[in-house]
């Protein structure tokens, strides 16, 4: 059965570029990504269970071989760029209170309504 995904222009781009120059289809060429990940992860070189395990901080991520540290550092990045659902419920519950909210560039902390808080 098949599925609509919804892809980063920025990486619709790179398939779709890969695609003409490999002259697959562009379906045909993340097929091939999506088979060429799944054989990365499940080789020895990269155990995708480790790299899990080191982002849910189960495992020191002095640990990781050198392919590991590059998937978990492109992992954790993307996770550290959005703040979860509770961390947006927590501030805007701090913005609400008066509390501060957070550090302005010299350290200080930014309390809701002053003028940094925006």
């Amino acid at each position: 059965m098949a599925k609509s995904v919804k892809l980063a222009d920025g990486m619709m781009v790179a398939v779709r570029r890969e695609a003409v120059l490999h002259r697959r289809t562009v379906a045909g060429q993340i097929t091939l990504r999506i088979r060429l990940g799944r054989a990365i992860e499940q080789s020895g070189a990269y155990d995708h269970a480790r790299v899990t395990a080191a982002l849910e901080g189960r495992l020191d991520t002095v640990a990781l071989r050198d392919e590991e540290v590059a998937a978990w550092l492109n992992a954790f990045t993307k996770k550290m760029s959005a703040p979860t659902v509770d961390e947006k419920t927590f501030f805007a519950k701090r913005r609400k209170l008066g509390l501060g909210v957070g550090l302005d560039a010299a350290g200080k902390l930014v309390h809701a309504g002053s003028d940094a808080a925006a």
